[in-house]
């Protein structure tokens, strides 16, 4: 098969990258891929056959996008990717690296798979979210995992009133609030106290982030809902920003209102089985990248126990 490229994405950051890096390019080389890399990566790996690109169109036309590194990695990849429409494969170098499908331990099955095209495709919730200020947007972004809400300075509390679907909610003093997707809900939103959420159940997530209130806990809307965190401040500066998936940050400025929504382009993320219909993929997933104990009372493992249902 001809005219069969791929967009690779790196952490360069890492002593271990550039050698995993060749041998990737090197395979998907050898299969007939094209590979292309942005510009400054390439300079810092130096990998010879490699197309460079930049910008926001680096991944169009690409059969699949390889993140190789972390979930940091893999969020940045995202950025290229969704546009694309591209499927996004991560390829784990990190410690945790729960979006990753791959470990680079199993770097030659995962390229031979590419390669094959033997993979499938899930689609991710992302969000979309609007920053108003006096009733007008000044700031349009998104996110994969989440949109976060947070107060600037350490010895500073935000005010907020939050909402869903033009409804006000509550208000409290709090450190901040996340809204986050189902595919988030193992990130920042889990840290901050919220439910994990299977990937497949399309759903929103808001999680306040230490509240100071009688009711602040986590809540799961209709993925249709509009959510909304409103600043209510008196002082000329806010003390408040705005992340989307920790990459993008953006000072808040005073009396601004946060809307989010779900995304209008999902994230598609390339997985190399099929997954279980029932979740089992994402249980196993939960077991092995927390290191969840799953052994029974009578010894037997979680593994063992599936064998004998």
């Amino acid at each position: 098969m001809s005219g069969r490229e791929a967009l690779l994405v790196t952490h360069t950051g890492r002593r271990d990258c550039a050698d995993h890096a060749r041998t990737i390019t090197a395979d998907l080389l050898k299969a007939g891929f094209t590979v292309r890399m942005a510009s400054d990566e390439m300079l810092a790996l130096d990998l010879p056959g490699v197309v460079p690109v930049a910008g926001p169109s680096a991944a169009e036309g690409v059969e699949i996008v390889l993140a190789l590194g972390g979930d940091g990695t893999l969020l940045r990849a995202a950025e290229m990717a969704r546009p694309a429409k591209a499927p996004l494969l991560g390829i784990n170098l990190g410690k945790v690296g729960f979006l990753a499908e791959a470990e680079v331990d199993d770097l030659d099955h995962t390229v031979r798979c590419v390669v094959d095209g033997a993979y499938t495709v899930d689609e991710r919730l992302t969000v979309d979210v609007v920053v108003e200020q006096d009733g007008l947007p000044v700031l349009r972004s998104w996110a994969l995992n989440e949109v976060s809400v947070e107060k600037g300075a350490r010895e500073r509390m935000l005010e907020l009133l939050v909402e869903v679907d033009g409804r006000s909610l509550s208000r409290y003093g709090c450190d901040g609030v996340v809204c986050a997707t189902p595919t988030g809900s193992t990130a920042y939103a889990f840290s901050a106290g919220g439910p994990v959420v299977w990937p497949e159940v399309e759903a929103l997530l808001m999680v306040p982030i230490s509240a100071h209130a009688l009711f602040a806990p986590p809540m799961v809307v209709s993925p249709q809902s509009v959510l909304a965190v409103e600043l209510i401040v008196a002082s000329e500066t806010s003390g408040a920003v705005l992340w989307c998936d920790g990459r993008r940050k953006v000072d808040l400025p005073p009396g601004a209102r946060v809307e989010v929504r779900r995304g209008a382009l999902p994230v598609l993320l390339a997985r190399l089985q099929a997954p279980d219909s029932r979740g089992g993929g994402f249980t196993d997933r939960l077991v092995a990248k927390f290191g969840l104990p799953v052994t029974g009372w009578r010894g037997r493992t979680w593994e063992d126990a599936g064998k004998h249902a």
